[in-house]
């Protein structure tokens, strides 16, 4: 069972929930950039949320499947369609041997997900099957999918077709729309370790004024342009652990948050951190894009956090 790539698409990568547990070595967690449509393509395809999808970036791939299979689609609306046959997203759909699976133009989002019943036959490194391209391991090589590539599949076990019936009806009402958040209101933020020491105009900034998402943005980090974040006096920073969502400060007063391919340690001031529940919207905003964000305290991110698990656990995620 497989599948050849006729086109590879911009930027397809093969990405799981990351490679935990090695950050102290100085290894990456990579990981899906918009973590919860991940988990709702293998939740409706019947997987485990730790199978792999394919990230599929703006421009989507062309896809040819050399054995019957039941995909899923969700995240951005790349228009997908088989056999130049629109297909639905956030549903199981089946697929015939010899049948071409291609995207149309962007609709809305950056990245789409694309889990098969079963999930994609790769060997995973450090724990993951997620492709870090910059450190060239991960995924098929380490890199992007590229022209003629043959990408292997598991065969879906029993288990896995019977939990696909209904999923669709179970997974996708179960988010509460606060935890979702509507596309354009403010990230959800939380002060960071050196909140304090950013001037007084800083934070006002922060929570009050748009930043402009720079086109010098990638997996690794989302370089945000707007007015400068100035801290109250010259600091000395020594490195630390850093997550997925900090926001770092450099010296010009432009900030960055920090996303899946993140370096394990940073050196710049962080005045915030976006909270992990938002961290999807972030991931499906285009360079050019403008965002708000909003300061909420740790209590209300972890009961939004706990109300999207529950929600998960619910619709019986394996």
């Amino acid at each position: 069972m497989s599948i050849e790539v006729i086109k590879p698409g911009m930027l397809t990568t093969f990405q799981d929930l990351g490679r935990a547990g090695y950050q102290h070595l100085g290894v990456p967690v990579n990981g899906a950039m918009d973590e919860r449509s991940h988990r709702l393509a293998n939740l409706l395809a019947g997987n485990a949320s730790t199978e792999a999808t394919l990230e599929v970036t703006l421009m989507g791939p062309t896809l040819q499947w050399h054995a019957p299979a039941t995909i899923v689609i969700c995240g951005a609306d790349l228009q997908p369609s088989v056999d130049d046959q629109p297909i639905p997203m956030y549903e199981p759909v089946p697929v015939a041997a010899g049948a071409v699976l291609a995207f149309g133009k962007r609709r809305n989002g950056v990245r789409a997900y694309l889990a098969v019943r079963g999930g994609f036959a790769l060997a995973p490194v450090m724990g993951s099957a997620s492709t870090y391209v910059r450190g060239g391991y991960g995924g098929l090589r380490g890199e992007p999918l590229r022209r003629g590539d043959v990408i292997a599949l598991r065969g879906a076990p029993q288990a896995a077709r019977r939990a696909v019936k209904g999923a669709r009806a179970t997974a996708l009402p179960v988010l509460p729309p606060v935890v979702l958040g509507s596309p354009d209101a403010p990230l959800r933020a939380l002060a960071g370790r050196e909140w304090s020491m950013f001037s007084a105009q800083a934070q006002r900034n922060l929570v009050a004024e748009p930043f402009r998402i720079d086109p010098q943005s990638d997996r690794m980090g989302y370089r945000l342009a707007g007015l400068p974040l100035e801290l109250g006096a010259a600091r000395e920073m020594i490195s630390e652990a850093v997550g997925f969502g900090t926001i770092q400060v450099p010296p010009d007063g432009q900030p960055i948050v920090l996303m899946a391919d993140r370096q394990t340690t940073g050196g710049y001031p962080k005045i915030a951190h976006v909270c992990a529940v938002d961290l999807p919207r972030l991931a499906q905003k285009m360079p050019g894009e403008t965002v708000h964000f909003q300061l909420i305290d740790l209590d209300e991110a972890q009961r939004l956090m706990l109300l999207q698990e529950a929600a998960f656990a619910a619709a019986g995620e394996q």
